[in-house]
């Protein structure tokens, strides 16, 4: 069991994370290089999660976000993964492709445009960056071993989430698959936390465990104090909305040995007062933002 007293982060430090008052206007979409990095090994404590990558400065889930996140001082990055219509898994938070590309333009005919409907190979045609800023024109969707494969130079734990998981019947063994492909993501190192999987989809989530069972899962959403023993067997992170909680109900999942992740605030005042509950660890837009908080050692009582 991934439990509580495993919480700690393997980090890359490097002169290329950027923190501070700067960090916010930090967007440079290129590889992030680390020369010879050294490695700390953070106490346990509060883990600022990138939701969707740096999704307050860089367009969401794509390369840019992510590294965007490092240069933050992020600890981990959220993603959300759907799967192609010849079973590939990318990252796109809508279960359609219209939000977040310029699908209307390069598939005019084919409203609705829904992921499950195009090919990898036309996923990959699309323009996934030009919506947030003409710096990003050259963002793509990415595909969950391209990020893997990316970002592990950078030392990020990596956060996913099982979206729409019924609509992709199957989808928690071809997820498994792939982060099979790398053993830098899965190999068991009880010094580390490099992998989590979640959903909103809690049988999902129950589905993902019996075929890795290794690899720690979190629950999204608030399940009744009195069933978290029972989903404990199966889970090893409670991730609710940081509005319906409170220090108790924190408490109650620590003494299930679950962590607490919650989602997603991004104000110093809101992060100082769910560190204030006893969460574990932030989801947030801006991990800049959270990554002062954490050094100013303030948080709201």
């Amino acid at each position: 069991m991934y439990g509580r007293k495993r919480l700690v982060i393997a980090a890359v430090v490097s002169a290329a994370v950027v923190t501070g008052p700067s960090a916010q206007a930090v967007v440079d979409p290129s590889p992030v290089l680390f020369g010879d990095p050294a490695v700390l090994l953070r106490a346990p404590g509060p883990v600022g999660v990138a939701h969707r990558g740096a999704s307050g400065a860089a367009p969401e889930n794509t390369l840019a976000a992510f590294r965007t996140a490092a240069r933050m001082g992020a600890d981990m990055f959220e993603i959300d993964v759907q799967e192609t219509k010849d079973h590939k898994i990318v990252l796109l938070h809508d279960s359609t492709l219209a939000r977040t590309t310029n699908v209307e333009e390069v598939f005019p005919g084919r409203k609705p445009w829904r992921v499950s409907d195009f090919t990898l190979a036309e996923v990959k045609r699309l323009d996934a960056g030009s919506w947030f800023g003409d710096r990003f024109s050259k963002e793509g969707v990415p595909t969950l071993a391209e990020v893997m494969r990316e970002m592990r130079p950078t030392g990020l734990g990596m956060l996913v989430e099982l979206k729409d998981p019924a609509r992709y019947p199957g989808v928690e063994k071809r997820v498994a698959a792939v982060l099979r492909g790398d053993k830098y993501w899965t190999a068991p190192d009880s010094r580390e936390r490099r992998l989590v999987v979640q959903s909103f989809d809690w049988a999902s989530v129950r589905r993902f465990h019996k075929v890795m069972p290794d690899v720690p899962t979190a629950l999204i959403g608030k399940p009744k104090a009195s069933t978290l023993a029972g989903h404990a067997r199966y889970a090893d992170q409670i991730n609710p909305n940081h509005r319906e909680l409170t220090a108790a109900y924190v408490r109650k999942v620590h003494a299930a040995d679950m962590d607490v992740l919650t989602w997603t605030v991004n104000d110093a005042a809101g992060m100082r007062r769910v560190l204030g509950l006893g969460v574990d660890g932030v989801i947030t837009d801006r991990p800049d933002v959270f990554r002062k908080v954490v050094r100013s050692g303030a948080a709201a009582a």
